[in-house]
């Protein structure tokens, strides 16, 4: 199959095939009669780079990955238990910021005086009209 053909049936760009090949991911075949053809061994690599990718590996970890032996249980798991732990860290920084959210969003329910809790929160100090003008160089 042609790069287009294999773009396609793996889900990806042409240039997301030339990036992976740059990359060391993916070989490039030798031309054969102008044209290089893919096989269907290129495409399943193709698609286990796209599945690494959806479980949160970076290409790097991909690579050491792809050149593991199919044996190497040892080495694969604590790559996946390395990712488990960025992920839990990711969760529960984005499970603080959803308290904070909510806390937020409760408290701009209540009514009240004052700015909204929620703006409040995210406001930058405000600029003096001298401070948004230019200034001019007195250079000559």
């Amino acid at each position: 199959m042609k790069i287009g053909d294999l773009a396609r049936a793996g889900g990806v760009s042409v240039e997301t095939v030339r990036f992976y090949q740059r990359r060391g991911l993916l070989s490039e075949p030798p031309r054969g009669a102008g044209v290089r053809r893919y096989t269907e061994v290129d495409l399943e690599r193709l698609r286990s780079i796209r599945a690494a990718q959806t479980a949160g590996f970076s290409l790097e970890e991909i690579a050491v990955l792809l050149g593991l032996d199919q044996n190497d249980r040892a080495t694969a798991r604590a790559l996946a238990e390395a990712r488990i732990a960025a992920i839990d860290e990711k969760i529960a920084t984005l499970q603080m910021m959803r308290n904070a959210l909510k806390t937020l969003a409760t408290d701009c329910a209540k009514g009240g005086e004052g700015p909204c809790p929620i703006l409040a929160a995210f406001s930058l100090p405000a600029q003096t009209d001298a401070a948004r003008r230019p200034t001019r160089s007195r250079a000559g």
